[in-house]
């Protein structure tokens, strides 16, 4: 992706950057030369991204001809909130104590350069505080109270900001930013779109095994799509994409809603999009979502503290409880005796007003029909744990042993249970999803609709094979050129 330099007025840009073009805003904007290009990176680095202002119209017009602005109009949005220090002190708090620490004064302003400050010993800082506010020059006040540093403030600066004594540095900087190679990148000279897929290696229980995102690429790069893998520290890279594809466990509280939230109003394509999230990660609501559509579901009650007597007369033993954002058959319980149900709900409720209780339906295996925008994706029969009444059975030192899996051919799952699961889905999106359900006798419940279902190298993708990953990366593609072409970038 060819990198272009925006600035007010190449002729006072203090800085010269080899190879690299550098171009007036105003030409930038108006000039259809520029804006018919495609496969550009725009480092707008205008005096000011005031709202309306030429900066800031660089980097919305950006945006909006599917270049890459550095910084996005998100970004700018970001760092004019009134949020910043409580997000910088929140993400960042153990770099900001440590790099800090041997600093006398109770105020410091660190300018960092692409990243980079003229101090090795603030690197780490200066790329955590880039990586969150991916402009080409920030600068960043702190103040410490009370033994403990916070930030005041971080802006983007101008070229003019820098002073002379760091224009070198500053160079090198750039030659060093616009030369390297992207890690972890399956990317090739004929892709026409950018695909990251945000995943953590280090994860236990993680949505796609290595063989699984590594398929993923492949099918991406047979439909021109390059992929990078991206991880928690990549947040504020996102405008640098067309798409993303959220291969991390996910929950409302954690990083993966912050990077579909942000994904959504940067414009990308995303899965999961936020609104799945929102829904299929709290069980209070799918419960109360399947009641009012008349989803067949087992008996199902939300239990809070008035009613929490009423469970067993209603529900029977034994039952289950289920805390609302409970994943992978974690934070799911059976119980036998109203004793210990009660004692479980106290603990339930020390963190949590609402929890889930249900019958208990005893099958030999659930079915999983995987859902990808309104249509079936793929099938399988998850078997109980062996001498267990769920699909996996986690140890006290956190191991977890799985049933057999067993992938069906969408030809050959129960027309009921392919009907009740698509209609499931249709409740929450168009997105990608996994229809968890029960068949006893001939009447089919939905136990859950689950965002970011498991799709992984050996299991999920017996059947299909590379037929599985290349429909996900069609779906894909298939959203960006809508989307492009609806904003009229469609690329020929």
């Amino acid at each position: 992706m060819q990198p272009l330099i925006v600035v007010d007025n190449p002729q006072t840009w203090p800085l010269v950057i080899p190879d690299v073009e550098t171009i007036a805003a105003r030409a930038y904007l108006t000039d259809p030369r520029y804006a018919s290009r495609r496969g550009v990176r725009v480092f707008n680095l205008c005096r000011s991204y005031r709202y309306q202002a030429v900066g800031y119209y660089v980097s919305l017009l950006a945006a909006a001809r599917g270049h890459k602005p550095l910084p996005s109009v998100t970004t700018i949005q970001d760092m004019k909130s009134l949020a910043i220090k409580r997000l910088v002190s929140e993400e960042l708090d153990d770099s900001i104590q440590h790099c800090l620490k041997p600093v006398q004064p109770s105020t410091f302003t660190l300018s960092i350069y692409f990243g980079k400050n003229l101090a090795k010993r603030y690197d780490a800082l200066s790329s955590e505080l880039f990586r969150l506010f991916r402009a080409p020059f920030l600068r960043a006040d702190f103040e410490r109270k009370r033994e403990v540093w916070q930030a005041k403030n971080v802006r983007a600066i101008a070229a003019n900001d820098i002073p002379d004594t760091h224009h070198e540095f500053v160079i090198a900087a750039a030659n060093a930013f616009f030369g390297q190679k992207r890690e972890r990148s399956y990317s090739r000279r004929d892709s026409i779109y950018d695909l990251a897929i945000l995943y953590n290696p280090d994860e236990r229980l993680r949505p796609s095994n290595p063989g699984a995102i590594e398929r993923f690429a492949e099918a991406a790069k047979r439909l021109q799509l390059s992929v990078e893998l991206i991880q928690k520290d990549d947040y504020a890279r996102l405008s640098e994409f067309d798409a993303l594809f959220i291969r991390e466990t996910t929950a409302v509280n954690h990083h993966t809603y912050r990077f579909a939230r942000r994904a959504a109003a940067e414009g990308l394509i995303v899965i999961d999009d936020p609104e799945s999230i929102l829904k299929c990660t709290n069980k209070v609501f799918l419960a109360e979502l399947l009641d009012r559509h008349m989803v067949p579901q087992p008996k199902t009650m939300v239990v809070h503290r008035d009613n929490r007597e009423e469970v067993v007369a209603r529900l029977g033993l034994p039952c289950v409880l289920k805390k609302p954002d409970s994943a992978f058959s974690q934070g799911v319980r059976k119980f036998d005796d109203a004793a210990s149900l009660q004692a479980a709900l106290d603990t339930l409720f020390e963190t949590s007003e609402l929890v889930i209780a249900q019958e208990f339906l005893p099958t030999e295996f659930d079915w999983r029909i995987g859902v990808l925008d309104h249509k079936p994706l793929y099938a399988c029969r998850y078997h109980m744990a062996r001498a267990h009444w769920q699909i996996a059975l986690t140890d006290a030192n956190g191991n977890t042993k799985d049933g057999k899996v067993d992938a069906i051919p969408i030809a050959e799952v129960p027309p009921p249970v392919l009907k009740t699961a698509l209609r499931a889905a249709r409740l929450i999106g168009s997105g990608l999803y996994g229809v968890d359900l029960k068949q006893v006798g001939r009447r089919v419940y939905v136990i859950e609709i689950n965002d970011n279902p498991n799709i992984d190298h050996g299991f999920e993708d017996r059947i299909m094979r590379r037929e599985l990953y290349d429909s996900v990366m069609q779906v894909f593609l298939h959203r960006i050129i809508q989307s492009k072409t609806v904003n009229g970038n469609h690329h020929q």
